[in-house]
């Protein structure tokens, strides 16, 4: 597990979101979409009615935002965070976790180009949990 550090562009992201929604945020992480990762049974408020909130939020920050509810469950959290892709399975044997997919789109999907969508995947759930490695099969 990495140590999560902030900066103060961070602070103030997760500081605008909880004001405008209501949720707890437990982590937030830029990328090419703001990712921000609730706590447990905050997903409802994160989202508002009919998605207001997140459409609110996006038109403020003039980006993209991905919302994931955190599990303590490494599998639950995996299936979170790449839902809405449809896989047949998620397990874990020791450090690795395995990801079976139903087709090759979906697996393309998964891994995306030159693996930077697993890179990322793997990158936000080893700042959880103790995890070597995510494959996708």
């Amino acid at each position: 597990m990495n140590k999560i550090k902030y900066d103060s562009d961070l602070i103030r992201l997760i500081t605008l979101f909880e004001s405008m929604t209501g949720a707890k945020v437990k982590d937030c992480i830029p990328n090419e979409k703001l990712v921000f990762v609730v706590e447990e049974n905050e997903m409802g408020k994160a989202i508002g009615r009919n998605g207001s909130n997140i459409r609110r939020i996006e038109n403020k920050l003039k980006k993209r935002i991905k919302l994931v509810e955190f599990n303590n469950d490494v599998l639950q959290f995996m299936k979170n965070f790449i839902y809405p892709i449809e896989v047949e399975d998620v397990k874990q044997e020791g450090r690795r976790i395995t990801i079976y997919e139903k087709d090759t789109g979906t697996k393309a999907m998964l891994i995306g180009r030159e693996r930077q969508n697993i890179n990322h995947i793997s990158d936000i759930v080893k700042r959880y949990f103790d995890v070597e490695e995510i494959k996708v099969v």
